[in-house]
């Protein structure tokens, strides 16, 4: 069973190999990235097949999932029904797609996973791989 107050490099490592075995078995490319709770890189990995701009992207997924507590894709939603331009945040990395998922401890944001490179359904399904490996 997990416990920790915030994720360690070792439990980035099991987030993105998780994430990693999955692409794997289905023969598919993607970038995987895990960020701490600030959304600052912990680790980061683009599989063999990934396209490039999904680097950027899936770091700038997990960055908005643990700064704003919330998926992505939850983010991009509430911006578009209440009519809020992203950029009002006055932060230029958040991404709307889905992908980004905070990984939540004991009711705790700890950090976040992002994962891009696939359909965003397929990006959040991977994102919630590598969170089954680390919280069970």
């Amino acid at each position: 069973m997990y416990q920790a107050t915030h994720l360690s490099h070792r439990d980035a490592a099991i987030i993105v190999d998780a994430i990693r075995a999955a692409l794997e078995q289905q023969q598919r490319g993607g970038a995987i990235a895990v960020v701490d709770e600030h959304g600052e890189l912990l680790a980061f990995l683009r599989t063999d097949g990934c396209p490039l701009a999904s680097i950027t992207i899936a770091i700038n997924k997990a960055y908005t999932a643990s700064r704003e507590r919330k998926e992505s894709a939850a983010v991009g939603r509430k911006a578009r029904e209440e009519g809020f331009p992203m950029t009002n945040f006055g932060e230029l990395r958040y991404v709307t797609w889905g992908g980004g998922v905070p990984v939540v401890y004991e009711g705790q944001v700890i950090g976040g996973v992002g994962v891009s490179g696939l359909s965003e359904d397929e990006d959040v399904a991977l994102a919630h791989v590598g969170l089954t490996a680390l919280l069970g």
